[in-house]
């Protein structure tokens, strides 16, 4: 066995481990299953890779993300260090090189998915291997009670019985108590070291505002703050709006989210990452193994659905250990919309059997029929033969296949995308010269609205075709001559989505719905982001202190960097929250209100009527006010009292 010590001066260049990484890596080294929660940016990976690299054999990861098994390989190589991954979208030979060289070669990493353990193929290959050790990462994906579960991972421990000597480390970053103790159930972990460092960030400060104007707050916490920054947001769209109004400000910045080309978010995140940018604007498909130091801030502009996520992306600003910001913006209805979209995602029992019944109906199946069998399916043709709303069809088929009774291809939930290479007055131009694709460019518009100006719009070429009334590989045909005459990018779906019954059909009227789960997953969600909700609106407690907790770490220390922690000192230092002495005293409170009116007006409005000379713990008394029903604000967001 090689010196650990040695093997980290030697590939890393550190003289000393960082808290807890030498205690994890010599619990592996001595057999033992290992359970490893480290905060983002902790060096989780370390964990794993030197106590590899010590002993004889091959490390094989499990990894959820294609671009997280890319990047770790690529700077595994950087190191001199030989990796391979195996992924969907690799040919055979490709894959028959990578698992040869795991063999027979030199290769220590071998990264795969955990769908890939499923195949024969590498089931056959790893008989064959000398594994060392099993490194599950991101073994929060393994339990439902997570905020990123894969049901792929529950197959981990059925594959660990072709490495039986192999100890095996699981390490997550974000583990509530249910969490860990799923973690170490599902992999089958044998009486396993548990070690969690402190998810407490020393550097890092968190804040979480009410605020209407966002991206007014935005542009001047970033003339304020300087250096890289991370901006997230829910829409796709957004994401470009909010990275030209920023450019337009005069700081570079530019957009990622999951409905780019490959190329394009590749090309995108290694500007950010080398500086040509400045500010990413992403949804949250960005930010999974990304390991960029120097992150000042990072800002949510729409609240995420649970506190794992929060403190997964927010964790990203400050990886240095120099003083970072985390800012969590939320409007008067954030709450309420967050819930909406949980409850959303749990339709009624009566609406998955109806989607059940006409699914039935539209492959013509008889009850008792169908079991194994597969069918192309256009969920926009379903959706208009039976007049269904596609949101709510969408969560029924999700719904049916958590159930069991279907399963949907991957091309079912990525179909062909679509996007105006050209502007308005361009496309209008074009069709001006070219009458033959006026009226289907205009149909295009119709269908899929001004979005194909500025994003990749999922289409339905079906659906095109059936409202143009010709044939789908006509309209094929169209859309590839306007990539030829250089007027949209199309990216067609790779094949045909199919749709699997997975047992004979059921009576749809006495379709068996674990009613008692199905309830139980929605409140899980529930509560979850009333948990945000919560964290956002709290206006008094250390913020540090409300995370730990969250994540069953629990201290007295307050962190002294929060808003709250900062409001609170400088309120007991000065006497004042924005010129007027004694905080929370009554004449604060009646300036107020008489400075709202009968009329009421906007929080934006409010502080530039009174001028406050610390605008936070304006806003923090603002919510106070409106927590004990003083205050309140009416549909349009406007500020009134009660």
């Amino acid at each position: 066995m090689t010196d650990i010590q040695d093997v980290l001066r030697t590939h890393w260049g550190y003289e000393t481990f960082r808290p807890l990484q030498e205690d994890i890596i010599r619990s592996v080294l001595a057999g033992r299953d290992t359970l490893a929660l480290m905060p983002t940016g902790g060096g989780k990976s370390l964990c794993f890779q030197v106590p590899a690299l010590a002993v004889e054999g091959v490390c094989l990861v499990v990894s959820p993300l294609i671009a997280l098994m890319k990047d770790q390989v690529e700077a595994l190589r950087r190191r001199g260090l030989k990796a391979v991954a195996v992924y969907s979208g690799m040919n055979r030979r490709e894959m028959d090189i990578a698992l040869d060289n795991c063999i027979y070669g030199d290769v220590k990493f071998l990264y795969v998915s955990p769908e890939r353990l499923q195949t024969e193929l590498l089931k056959v290959r790893v008989r064959q291997m000398n594994v060392c050790l099993l490194a599950v990462d991101e073994a929060h994906c393994v339990s439902a009670w997570g905020y990123d579960f894969r049901p792929p991972y529950l197959k981990i421990a059925q594959f660990r019985e072709l490495v039986p000597k192999a100890p095996l480390i699981a390490l997550t970053a974000t583990a509530t108590r249910e969490v860990k103790r799923d973690i170490q159930e599902k992999l089958g972990m044998r009486e396993p070291a548990v070690f969690q460092q402190s998810f407490a960030r020393p550097n890092l400060s968190y804040s979480a505002l009410l605020e209407e104007n966002k991206e007014g707050r935005l542009l001047k916490m970033l003339q304020k703050v300087p250096g890289t920054a991370v901006v997230y947001v829910r829409n796709r769209k957004r994401t470009q709006l909010i990275a030209q109004e920023l450019s337009r400000q005069g700081i570079p910045a530019t957009f990622y989210h999951a409905g780019l080309p490959n190329a394009e978010r590749s090309a995108r995140q290694d500007a950010w990452l080398k500086g040509t940018v400045r500010v990413m604007v992403a949804t949250n498909a960005f930010g999974m193994g990304i390991d960029k130091p120097d992150v000042r801030l990072v800002v949510h502009l729409d609240l995420p659905d649970t506190l794992e996520a929060y403190y997964q992306e927010a964790g990203r600003a400050g990886r240095d250990g120099q003083k970072s910001w985390a800012v969590a913006l939320y409007g008067p209805a954030d709450a309420k919309d967050l819930e909406r979209q949980v409850e959303q995602s749990y339709p009624p029992a009566e609406s998955v059997r109806k989607v059940y019944q006409f699914l039935a109906n539209f492959f013509q199946l008889a009850v008792g029929s169908g079991a194994g069998a597969n069918y192309e399916f256009d969920s926009a043709e379903f959706q208009g033969t039976f007049g269904l709303h596609a949101t709510e069809t969408f969560y029924c088929l999700k719904t049916l296949e958590k159930e069991g009774y279907i399963q949907l291809s991957e091309a079912f939930y990525q179909p062909s995308k679509l996007h105006f290479g050209v502007d308005a007055r361009q496309l209008y131009e074009f069709q001006v010269k070219n009458a033959r694709f006026d009226a289907f460019t205009k149909l295009l518009l119709r269908m899929y609205g001004g979005e194909l100006y500025s994003a990749f719009v999922p289409i339905s070429e079906a659906a095109i075709a059936k409202n143009f009334r010709v044939p789908v590989g006509e309209v094929q045909q169209l859309l590839h001559q306007l990539v030829s005459m250089q007027v949209a990018d199309y990216d067609p779906q790779r094949s045909k989505p199919t749709l699997t019954f997975l047992v004979p059909r059921q009576d749809a009227v006495n379709l068996r719905l674990d009613v008692r789960g199905i309830a139980l997953r929605r409140q899980r969600d529930l509560d979850k982001v009333r948990a945000v909700v919560r964290y956002a609106q709290q206006t008094r407690r250390c913020r540090t202190q409300m995370l730990l907790e969250y994540f069953d770490e629990h201290t007295d220390a307050e962190c002294g960097i929060c808003d709250n922690c900062l409001a609170k000192r400088r309120a007991g230092a000065s006497g004042e929250v924005y010129g007027l002495k004694s905080v929370g005293t009554t004449v604060e409170r009646e300036r107020i209100l008489t400075a709202l009116g009968p009329d009421g007006m906007t929080v934006h409005k409010l502080i530039a009527t009174l001028a406050p000379r610390n605008e936070n713990a304006l806003i923090l008394l603002l919510r106070e006010l409106v927590a004990d029903g003083t205050l309140a604000y009416d549909a349009l967001g406007n500020l009134h009292r009660t």
